[in-house]
């Protein structure tokens, strides 16, 4: 019996050798990748528009507040001048006077054209009843014309919104005294991207239609996982104060308040790296570790650096220990 037990462990032991466990071997060769940077994106809107007041007046009534969706064309606000409806009323006053004296020089003009034919009345009398009767239907036309300036003024205190957005801010309460072209509210539409401000020294190196990573809302603190993506949509050719701009176009940022932050990793060149899967990488006592192909007792401590993928096989970057052209055990 101790013959055979120890017969058992020694082939154990061949089955959980380090030789025994090697299944394949990796070439270090150089391979490019992208080097990002990172940094702060602002969300803002295509557009800022404003809705100003057309007429001065009181705000009568206000039908949004900061946070509201609206469509182009919708009431925001009404403001009322009262002094409108005052010559409202004395604009229809004139129009009723005049189609009442219109009416009146008809008539005349109708009996001068009947006594005219009886001989009674003389050509002169139907020519001033006949002009009587053209200056009046002028008149009325005018103040038809008055009557309609003053209703179309009064409907411009309809405050509407200019575009189709979210409300950022409402200057203004009900009751308020404001003045022509006065903002009324600031409505932001267009659709939403994040402008980024990067050192002038990668203005060089990003172009655009670049695929660029974006943190979610809770990634302030710089972990990059529930990243999506978007494109660099625009770059600004002109730098102010050691910045250059650029827009990102980002899917969903409908959700995220206007001038919020969050961040983004942009890429701004490439670099050469030498890497290993990291399968192949042994850590003991906080040391990596990496075990040299033909020998199996020869490893080499190294330090590592980013994970990547390559092809779609992950990577992690070895940034000392390891030179081109090693071949490396991965069990």
């Amino acid at each position: 019996m101790p013959r055979v037990r120890s017969t058992a462990i020694a082939f154990l032991a061949l089955l959980v050798s380090p030789a025994a466990l090697v299944a394949a071997e990796f070439e270090v060769t150089p391979t490019m990748i992208e080097e990002t940077k990172a940094v702060f994106g602002k969300v803002e809107s295509r557009d800022a528009v404003p809705a100003r007041a057309r007429i001065g007046g009181t705000v009568r009534e206000i039908r949004v507040d900061e946070g509201s969706e609206v469509a182009k064309g919708d009431v925001i606000a009404v403001i009322v001048d009262d002094k409108l409806a005052l010559r409202q009323r004395a604009a229809d006053a004139r129009v009723e006077a005049l189609k009442s004296q219109l009416a009146n020089a008809e008539t005349e003009l109708a009996r001068a054209e009947e006594l005219l034919k009886g001989g009674n009345a003389t050509q002169s009398r139907v020519d001033q009843a006949r002009t009587e009767v053209e200056v009046l239907t002028s008149q009325l036309a005018a103040a038809e014309a008055d009557r309609a300036v003053i209703a179309a003024e009064a409907a411009e205190g309809d405050v509407v919104a200019p575009a189709a957005g979210r409300v950022l801010r409402v200057p203004v309460t009900e009751g308020s005294v404001v003045l022509p072209g006065e903002e009324i509210a600031l409505v932001a539409g267009g659709g939403y991207f994040l402008r980024l401000a990067l050192p002038e020294r990668h203005a060089a190196e990003i172009v655009e239609g670049a695929i660029v990573s974006v943190g979610d809302r809770s990634r302030l603190s710089g972990s990059d996982a529930g990243i999506g993506n978007g494109r660099l949509a625009k770059i600004y050719p002109q730098i102010e104060d050691g910045r250059v701009l650029a827009d990102v176009e980002v899917e969903g940022l409908g959700d995220y308040f206007v001038g919020e932050r969050t961040l983004v990793w942009i890429p701004v060149g490439k670099r050469s790296v030498l890497s290993v899967p990291p399968a192949a990488v042994v850590t003991r006592h906080g040391i990596d570790y990496v075990r040299l192909a033909g020998d199996p007792g020869t490893e080499v401590a190294v330090i590592l650096g980013a994970a990547f993928e390559e092809g779609g096989a992950p990577r992690v970057e070895v940034l000392t220990g390891l030179r081109p052209g090693d071949r490396v055990d991965v069990p």
